[in-house]
């Protein structure tokens, strides 16, 4: 086993892999950015290195400046969370040439599946269903306009390198495809530093859901259930629960062996997600593999009793994984609301700021995961999630009903958060139905916020404004920094609608 494994991130996601190292007995490294100096990891830390100013490129990824601390600290791993170095081939590849142990699979691997066309291409020859779309790479706008002909309207165009909602446009309109192909290259080159761009068939409306997979170096692959991830905003996950309602047992155990051939495929090891796109025929499609640690990955640790982090750093340890799939028995009903401080209301708008009074729920089946503290501050320069609020019960209904306490519960004085639009997801009649796919924020959003506000139903539209084409259009947390926020989220009132009962349930 490893004696020392730096965390090469920041936020909550190294405060729950420092929470394993402990309990590992493993040290703990830490490093963070001169704007992350007070961060709750550092503070939790006995050693903890400055690796560079405020901006991402000059610190968290700084592949040189992060592996000269391993390398002087004596590290023999680095975990490198989710989000920055984790699925960056090249890193993996410096750490296996300098004797570190990555935490994640190989760099070849991180290579095949981060290359979503030549993922696809791969899920296809295990006869893992794909959407219809091209052969790889798509050259230029007029080459992509004639394959958009054939595949048939409406279509998604997307980066081969892309994630998180960037690098992808919808094309409803053949004389809007030449623009919107240039933009989505635009923006993945800003992001990604690739153009390489592919085409895929645009399932309209459907539901998002992955399987969390754990793969050792001994040939065993376990997948430990689904998530249903649909409620999203941009593309970006903001509540995922399991397991998923709209599944019989037949798909899920179809679904469920499809993604443990996927896995096998790519030669995979380590913890890593395959996601589908869930049709409302009942048809489903390979879309990508997340070759990391996923930010949701609370909710399958819950209902199957297990920890995902302490078992990558086994797997990474060369261990055999300390579960077979047998002893995988998901159990009750699990949520996750990612809390994160932005404004809904002003098409979700990174707010980071002083954080003053924070209270954070507790109880029967509540865990929070967070880098949060009183009086600590939120910088402009990252993401805008802020913590994980993460709900069980034996059903789904009581569930819904412990996250609705708990939401009412959580205060963060100072910035903005968007406590109070999940309080009011969580009491809307299409949620707790589960009869909501990936458009529901795009529908509803106006009136969820209107709800916030206080306003009768009726009023909800005009009172709201555009707020959907404003999310639209906002920028996310980490393509640009963002004005602090002066709001403060305290415990949200319940929506001035009706709402499901029980027996709607």
């Amino acid at each position: 086993m490893f004696k020392r494994i730096l965390i090469a991130n920041r936020g909550e996601i190294a405060v729950r892999i420092f929470r394993a190292c402990r309990e590992l007995d493993i040290e703990p490294i830490v490093v963070y950015s001169e704007a992350d100096r007070e961060a709750l990891h550092v503070q939790l830390a006995e050693h903890a290195y400055c690796i560079g100013p405020a901006p991402s490129a000059k610190s968290y990824l700084d592949v040189d400046a992060i592996l000269t601390v391993a390398k002087n600290t004596g590290c023999d791993a680095i975990h490198p969370g989710y989000g920055f170095l984790s699925e960056n081939a090249d890193f993996a590849r410096r750490c296996a040439e300098e004797g570190i142990a990555f935490i994640g699979p190989s760099a070849d691997v991180i290579e095949r599946m981060g290359n979503k066309a030549a993922a696809r291409e791969l899920m296809k020859s295990a006869d893992v269903p794909v959407v219809p779309g091209s052969d790889g790479d798509v050259p230029n706008a007029r080459v992509g306009a004639k394959i958009a002909e054939k595949i048939g309207y409406p279509v998604l165009i997307k980066a081969a390198a892309g994630g998180g909602g960037r690098g992808m446009r919808k094309v409803f309109d053949p004389a809007d495809f030449e623009t919107l192909f240039e933009e989505a290259r635009a923006e993945s080159r800003a992001c990604f530093n690739d153009d390489e761009m592919y085409l895929e068939k645009l399932v309209l409306n459907p539901h998002h859901i992955e399987f969390q997979i754990m793969a050792d170096a001994h040939g065993n692959v376990v997948q430990l259930g689904e998530r249903d991830c649909s409620i999203q905003r941009r593309g970006q996950k903001m509540i995922e629960e399991t397991p998923a309602r709209v599944l019989s047992p037949e798909l899920r155990a179809q679904m469920g062996e499809a993604a443990v051939a996927a896995a096998r495929a790519a030669g995979y090891v380590n913890a890593g997600t395959i996601e589908f796109v869930l049709d409302p025929s009942g048809a489903f499609y390979f879309i990508e593999m997340n070759t990391r640690i996923q930010v949701e990955h609370p909710i399958t640790e819950i209902v199957t009793a297990t920890d995902l982090v302490r078992e990558q750093i086994r797997v990474a340890a060369g261990l055999t994984l300390s579960f077979t799939q047998d002893d995988i028995h998901p159990n009750g009903h699990a949520i996750e609301c990612r809390i994160n401080a932005e404004d809904p209301s002003h098409g979700f708008m990174p707010a980071p700021g002083h954080v003053g009074f924070l209270h954070l729920p507790g109880g029967a089946g509540v865990r929070v995961d967070s880098g949060l503290y009183a009086g600590c501050e939120l910088p402009p320069y990252y993401d805008s999630l802020i913590a994980k609020l993460i709900c069980w019960a034996p059903t789904r209904l009581e569930a819904i009903k412990r996250m609705r306490r708990a939401l009412e519960e959580t205060i963060v004085a100072g910035p903005v958060t968007n406590v109070d639009l999940l309080h009011q997801i969580m009491y809307h009649p299409q949620f707790v139905r589960g009869a909501y796919d990936t458009s529901f924020i795009d529908q509803n959003l106006d009136t969820l916020v209107a709800w916030s506000a206080g306003v009768e139903p009726e009023e909800a539209e005009a009172a709201a404004g555009p707020t959907a084409e404003l999310a639209e259009k906002a920028p996310a947390a980490d393509e640009a920094p963002a004005a602090a926020g002066d709001g403060t989220a305290a415990e949200p009132a319940a929506p001035a609608t009706p709402v499901a009962t029980e027996k709607e349930a």
